[in-house]
Protein backbone atom coordinates (compact mmCIF):
# COMPACT_ATOMS: atom_id res chain seq x y z
CA UNK A 1 0.00 0.00 0.00
CA UNK A 2 1.31 3.57 -0.89
CA UNK A 3 2.19 5.95 1.53
CA UNK A 4 0.94 8.49 -0.84
CA UNK A 5 -2.44 10.42 0.01
CA UNK A 6 -5.00 12.74 -1.05
CA UNK A 7 -6.26 15.16 1.47
CA UNK A 8 -9.29 16.39 1.55
CA UNK A 9 -9.05 19.50 2.62
CA UNK A 10 -11.78 22.13 3.68
CA UNK A 11 -9.89 24.90 4.68
CA UNK A 12 -11.16 24.59 8.29
CA UNK A 13 -9.12 23.50 11.60
CA UNK A 14 -10.67 19.75 11.88
CA UNK A 15 -8.87 19.70 7.96
CA UNK A 16 -5.67 21.44 9.70
CA UNK A 17 -5.70 18.93 12.80
CA UNK A 18 -5.84 15.77 10.90
CA UNK A 19 -3.19 16.62 8.93
CA UNK A 20 -1.11 17.53 11.37
CA UNK A 21 -1.84 13.83 12.82
CA UNK A 22 -0.93 12.31 8.95
CA UNK A 23 2.47 14.66 7.71
CA UNK A 24 4.55 12.41 9.76
CA UNK A 25 3.72 9.07 8.40
CA UNK A 26 2.08 9.82 5.21
CA UNK A 27 3.14 12.20 1.81
CA UNK A 28 0.62 14.55 0.78
CA UNK A 29 0.21 14.52 -2.71
CA UNK A 30 -2.45 17.33 -3.31
CA UNK A 31 -4.93 19.17 -1.12
CA UNK A 32 -8.24 17.97 -2.90
CA UNK A 33 -11.24 20.52 -2.08
CA UNK A 34 -14.69 21.21 -3.78
CA UNK A 35 -15.23 24.93 -4.91
CA UNK A 36 -18.55 26.70 -6.23
CA UNK A 37 -18.38 28.70 -9.41
CA UNK A 38 -19.09 30.66 -10.93
CA UNK A 39 -18.94 32.55 -6.93
CA UNK A 40 -15.86 31.41 -6.23
CA UNK A 41 -15.71 29.95 -2.90
CA UNK A 42 -14.91 26.77 -0.72
CA UNK A 43 -18.49 24.99 -1.00
CA UNK A 44 -20.30 25.09 2.58
CA UNK A 45 -17.15 27.10 4.50
CA UNK A 46 -18.07 30.06 1.89
CA UNK A 47 -14.12 31.26 1.86
CA UNK A 48 -12.40 32.69 -1.38
CA UNK A 49 -10.65 30.68 -3.84
CA UNK A 50 -7.66 33.34 -3.11
CA UNK A 51 -7.35 32.53 0.33
CA UNK A 52 -7.44 28.68 0.02
CA UNK A 53 -4.88 29.00 -2.67
CA UNK A 54 -2.58 31.49 0.34
CA UNK A 55 -3.20 28.13 2.34
CA UNK A 56 -1.83 25.35 -0.09
CA UNK A 57 1.17 27.65 -0.66
CA UNK A 58 1.51 27.89 3.30
CA UNK A 59 2.00 24.55 3.53
CA UNK A 60 3.98 23.81 0.07
CA UNK A 61 1.33 21.79 -0.96
CA UNK A 62 -0.66 20.85 -3.82
CA UNK A 63 -4.20 21.81 -4.66
CA UNK A 64 -6.72 20.08 -6.46
CA UNK A 65 -9.97 22.06 -6.82
CA UNK A 66 -12.91 20.22 -7.93
CA UNK A 67 -15.29 23.10 -9.43
CA UNK A 68 -19.04 22.43 -8.61
CA UNK A 69 -22.34 24.22 -8.97
CA UNK A 70 -23.98 25.58 -6.49
CA UNK A 71 -26.96 24.32 -5.93
CA UNK A 72 -24.86 20.67 -6.82
CA UNK A 73 -27.43 17.44 -7.16
CA UNK A 74 -25.55 14.49 -5.46
CA UNK A 75 -25.36 12.39 -8.64
CA UNK A 76 -23.40 15.75 -9.94
CA UNK A 77 -21.11 15.77 -7.22
CA UNK A 78 -20.06 12.78 -7.66
CA UNK A 79 -19.24 12.49 -10.79
CA UNK A 80 -17.31 15.28 -10.46
CA UNK A 81 -15.31 13.73 -7.15
CA UNK A 82 -14.77 10.25 -9.14
CA UNK A 83 -13.27 12.22 -12.38
CA UNK A 84 -10.94 14.22 -10.18
CA UNK A 85 -9.65 11.33 -8.41
CA UNK A 86 -9.24 8.62 -11.14
CA UNK A 87 -6.02 9.84 -12.69
CA UNK A 88 -4.68 9.49 -8.81
CA UNK A 89 -5.60 5.93 -8.50
CA UNK A 90 -3.96 5.55 -11.84
CA UNK A 91 -0.87 6.69 -10.79
CA UNK A 92 -1.00 4.60 -7.52
CA UNK A 93 -2.54 6.73 -5.19
CA UNK A 94 -4.86 4.47 -3.22
CA UNK A 95 -5.73 6.66 0.13
CA UNK A 96 -7.72 9.68 1.01
CA UNK A 97 -7.59 11.54 4.01
CA UNK A 98 -10.75 13.34 5.50
CA UNK A 99 -11.13 15.78 8.93
CA UNK A 100 -14.68 13.98 10.37
CA UNK A 101 -14.49 13.06 13.67
CA UNK A 102 -18.11 11.01 14.61
CA UNK A 103 -20.88 11.75 12.37
CA UNK A 104 -21.47 7.71 11.31
CA UNK A 105 -23.40 8.63 8.31
CA UNK A 106 -21.22 10.36 6.98
CA UNK A 107 -18.05 8.37 7.18
CA UNK A 108 -20.33 5.69 5.71
CA UNK A 109 -21.01 7.52 2.77
CA UNK A 110 -17.14 8.86 2.24
CA UNK A 111 -16.35 5.07 2.57
CA UNK A 112 -18.55 4.27 -0.22
CA UNK A 113 -17.59 6.58 -2.84
CA UNK A 114 -14.14 6.24 -2.29
CA UNK A 115 -14.55 2.30 -2.71
CA UNK A 116 -16.42 3.36 -6.07
CA UNK A 117 -13.04 4.71 -6.82
CA UNK A 118 -10.61 2.04 -5.83
CA UNK A 119 -9.71 4.45 -2.73
CA UNK A 120 -9.66 3.64 0.83
CA UNK A 121 -10.32 5.77 3.63
CA UNK A 122 -8.23 7.57 6.77
CA UNK A 123 -9.58 9.12 9.47
CA UNK A 124 -7.69 10.40 11.92
CA UNK A 125 -9.62 12.44 14.14
CA UNK A 126 -12.03 9.55 14.63
CA UNK A 127 -13.75 9.20 17.85
CA UNK A 128 -11.99 12.17 19.50
CA UNK A 129 -13.91 13.55 22.47
CA UNK A 130 -14.49 17.10 20.60
CA UNK A 131 -13.72 18.85 23.56
CA UNK A 132 -10.70 17.72 24.22
CA UNK A 133 -10.10 18.26 20.35
CA UNK A 134 -10.71 21.72 20.52
CA UNK A 135 -8.13 22.17 23.24
CA UNK A 136 -5.47 20.05 21.15
CA UNK A 137 -6.36 22.21 18.26
CA UNK A 138 -5.66 25.36 20.56
CA UNK A 139 -2.34 24.11 21.86
CA UNK A 140 -1.04 23.13 18.43
CA UNK A 141 -1.44 26.45 17.56
CA UNK A 142 -3.91 26.54 14.87
CA UNK A 143 -5.56 29.52 14.62
CA UNK A 144 -9.24 30.58 12.78
CA UNK A 145 -11.90 32.25 11.81
CA UNK A 146 -15.52 31.50 12.21
CA UNK A 147 -16.78 32.03 8.58
CA UNK A 148 -20.56 30.03 8.50
CA UNK A 149 -22.71 29.76 11.57
CA UNK A 150 -25.69 27.63 11.92
CA UNK A 151 -28.47 30.81 13.03
CA UNK A 152 -30.76 27.95 14.68
CA UNK A 153 -27.80 27.59 17.28
CA UNK A 154 -25.91 30.20 17.01
CA UNK A 155 -26.45 34.16 16.75
CA UNK A 156 -25.00 35.83 13.83
CA UNK A 157 -22.77 37.95 16.40
CA UNK A 158 -20.64 34.53 15.93
CA UNK A 159 -19.60 35.06 12.16
CA UNK A 160 -16.50 36.44 11.89
CA UNK A 161 -15.41 35.44 15.32
CA UNK A 162 -12.02 34.49 16.12
CA UNK A 163 -12.13 30.21 17.45
CA UNK A 164 -10.52 30.57 20.56
CA UNK A 165 -11.25 29.81 23.98
CA UNK A 166 -13.96 32.41 24.51
CA UNK A 167 -15.60 31.76 21.46
CA UNK A 168 -15.82 27.96 22.80
CA UNK A 169 -16.67 29.07 26.15
CA UNK A 170 -19.32 30.84 25.29
CA UNK A 171 -21.07 28.09 22.86
CA UNK A 172 -24.61 27.20 24.48
CA UNK A 173 -25.13 24.25 25.85
CA UNK A 174 -25.69 21.25 23.57
CA UNK A 175 -23.42 23.22 20.67
CA UNK A 176 -20.55 20.36 19.59
CA UNK A 177 -17.01 22.46 20.51
CA UNK A 178 -16.24 21.86 17.12
CA UNK A 179 -18.90 22.57 15.23
CA UNK A 180 -18.78 18.93 13.93
CA UNK A 181 -22.99 19.24 13.56
CA UNK A 182 -22.96 21.93 11.27
CA UNK A 183 -22.69 24.57 13.72
CA UNK A 184 -20.09 26.77 12.35
CA UNK A 185 -17.13 26.17 10.19
CA UNK A 186 -14.00 28.02 9.94
CA UNK A 187 -10.69 29.15 7.91
CA UNK A 188 -7.29 28.54 9.62
CA UNK A 189 -5.02 31.31 8.96
CA UNK A 190 -2.02 29.73 10.86
CA UNK A 191 -1.14 26.02 11.88
CA UNK A 192 2.22 25.06 12.89
CA UNK A 193 2.68 23.51 9.25
CA UNK A 194 2.18 26.99 7.69
CA UNK A 195 5.59 28.57 6.49
CA UNK A 196 3.88 31.44 7.63
CA UNK A 197 0.24 32.84 8.51
CA UNK A 198 -2.38 33.90 5.86
CA UNK A 199 -2.93 37.46 6.34
CA UNK A 200 -6.60 37.78 5.98
CA UNK A 201 -9.80 40.47 7.70
CA UNK A 202 -13.31 39.92 8.43
CA UNK A 203 -14.86 42.77 5.93
CA UNK A 204 -18.36 42.07 7.22
CA UNK A 205 -21.05 39.10 8.05
CA UNK A 206 -24.14 39.10 6.11
CA UNK A 207 -27.64 36.73 6.76
CA UNK A 208 -29.67 34.25 4.70
CA UNK A 209 -31.53 33.50 7.03
CA UNK A 210 -30.59 29.56 7.68
CA UNK A 211 -27.06 30.66 7.89
CA UNK A 212 -24.92 33.80 8.40
CA UNK A 213 -21.64 34.21 6.78
CA UNK A 214 -18.60 36.32 6.95
CA UNK A 215 -17.23 38.00 4.29
CA UNK A 216 -12.99 37.35 4.42
CA UNK A 217 -10.37 38.45 2.22
CA UNK A 218 -7.03 38.90 1.70
CA UNK A 219 -6.07 42.03 4.38
CA UNK A 220 -4.76 44.19 1.44
CA UNK A 221 -7.22 43.18 -1.28
CA UNK A 222 -10.02 45.36 -2.07
CA UNK A 223 -13.51 42.83 -1.40
CA UNK A 224 -15.92 41.81 -4.40
CA UNK A 225 -19.11 43.42 -3.94
CA UNK A 226 -22.14 41.38 -3.27
CA UNK A 227 -22.45 37.75 -1.44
Amino acid sequence: MSTEALFFWSSGKDSAAALQAVQEDLEIVSLVTTVNRPDGHVAVHRVPERLLDRQAAAMALSLEKIVIPAPCPNEEYERRILAALQPYRDHGVDTVVFGDINLADIRDYREALMSRAGMRCLFPLWGRDTAALADHQLATGIRAVVTCVDNNVLSEACAGRIFDRAFIDALPEGVDPCGENGEFHTFVYDAGMFAAPVPCRVVRTFDDGAFSYAIICEESEEPAHGH
